[in-house]
């Protein structure tokens, strides 16, 4: 990991045409499925992003072999049998690491997951999947549902799992990859306000492009996996990432622009594809093509505030809460409770950074609300203070890449450059964001 700060300059206009990233959910799915098959499978235009990688040094512990060939990825599975490892570090990825507990609890005896990140990733709850872990068979250890955790698995049970969704749907993502591995039919049913929806159909659809069937009910909370089912190899093609593009977008749409995002099927189960409609709502001229798979966005009309349901778009929020800043009257995302169990409390932690560049932010337990400033972002917490307008505002990063693409977005709009401490977070999800604005005008600087 290259560590760094940038320093984010304002921008008057930005031209060009962005080839987004893979999809970093899609990616961690595909990479898993091929790995629980026995054979050969490939992966076209796979995510290079943190993420990916962490889930990649895994599934090479536990015995897959993975050849990267320009832009695809070739992926010999271990199929129900992976190597027998005493310990899998996930990095920073909190979907890769319920993912591969889930799959390990049903293939190991046992095994133990850490993390460097005491302080994000160390810090989610996992107990939610713990328990639902239980009730196939795992007996485990933690610190009170929190990393380090050891898993005794091995020889699971079928049978009715309940699984609460108040939290997140990867653990019930987690479930739907380990089911087709125990060998009986499974029934999973999700307990509470299940959030999070579209990522639940993105796993539905990898699972059944690798040849599992599963019955859904049609509210998502019902699922029934036959025994008897293996992972197929397959050959994949991912999609761009929706969420990385919601931040370009937002980006273009806070100045003069005239952008151009490649490859966003309009098909796609990303739900942070909503992030057009939200930003069209908002006011601006943005258009998706659905034939060429391009959007294009052309910046610089007024924006305004509206309300929205953001648990539809979950990871789009901190972006579009950026743009929403320098629209006119308030911004409302609600039902978004589960931005506070992300790499880091993404309505507290977020808004606490955007304050600091003159940002009017509120919030409620599951409300993120912005009062839009359309004349611009002052670059200090209280405008008139004394401060120096022209020195640059210095915020922290919170180690979390969906913080620093706000973040970023907000610089194009402030009153002075805006240092983002510790930026290098960024390529969890999009290692190339700060090198895509470039080629489209923003300064962005290495802070020494």
């Amino acid at each position: 990991m290259n560590f760094m700060d940038v320093q984010v300059y304002p921008a008057g206009r930005l031209a060009g045409t962005i080839n987004p990233p893979g999809s970093k959910n899609y990616t961690t799915r595909y990479l898993l499925a091929a790995a629980l098959a026995e054979g050969e499978s490939v992966i076209h235009h796979p995510a290079d992003s943190e993420d990916s990688e962490a889930l990649q040094r895994c599934l090479l512990d536990l015995g897959a072999t993975l050849r990267r060939e320009e832009d695809r990825m070739i992926v010999r599975g271990f199929g129900v049998y992976p190597r027998r490892v005493e310990r899998l570090d996930p990095g920073n990825a909190g979907a890769v690491l319920r993912f591969l507990m889930a799959v390990c609890a049903a293939t190991l005896p046992q095994v133990t997951f850490v993390t460097r990140y005491a302080e994000s990733l160390g810090k989610r709850p996992q107990q939610d999947l713990l328990d639902a872990l239980a009730q196939l068979g795992v007996r485990s250890m933690s610190r009170d549902g929190r990393l380090p955790i050891t898993l005794f698995g091995g020889g699971l049970r079928g049978g009715t799992v309940r699984v609460s969704g108040e939290i997140s749907s990867q653990y019930t993502s987690a479930l739907l990859f380990a089911a087709p591995l125990i060998g009986e039919p499974v029934t999973i049913e999700v307990l509470g306000d299940l959030k999070s929806k579209p990522p639940i159909r993105q796993t539905l659809r990898v699972l059944g492009e690798a040849g599992i069937k599963v019955e859904v009910a049609p509210d998502l909370r019902r699922f029934h996996i036959l025994a008897g089912q293996r992972y197929l190899p397959r050959e994949y093609v991912v999609p761009g990432d929706y969420p990385g593009a919601a931040a370009i977008m937002s980006a273009a749409a806070v100045v003069e622009s005239d952008v151009v995002i490649e490859r966003l099927f309009a098909d796609d189960e990303q739900g942070e594809r909503e992030a057009i409609d939200v930003l069209r709502t908002m006011g601006a001229d943005i258009e998706h093509d659905p034939v060429t798979y391009r959007v294009r966005i052309r910046g610089g009309r007024p924006l305004h505030g509206a309300t929205f349901d953001g648990d539809r778009f979950t990871d789009a929020v901190p972006a579009l809460a950026a743009a929403a800043t320098v629209a006119a009257g308030t911004t409302v995302f609600e039902n978004v409770e589960n931005l506070r169990y992300k790499e880091c409390d993404r309505i507290s932690d977020y808004g606490a950074e955007l304050r600091k560049v003159g940002a009017s932010v509120e919030e409620e337990r599951a409300k993120l609300i912005i009062h839009g400033r359309p004349d611009g972002l002052t670059g200090c917490e209280e405008p008139g203070d004394g401060a120096d307008q022209q020195s640059p505002t210095v915020v922290d990063s919170r180690i979390d890449h969906r913080v620093i693409m706000g973040l970023t977005i907000a610089a194009l709009r402030s009153a002075a450059p805006i240092i983002i401490r510790d930026a290098h977070h960024v390529a969890t999800s999009y290692p190339a964001f700060f090198d895509n604005l470039r080629s489209l005008g923003v300064r962005i600087d290495i802070v020494k």
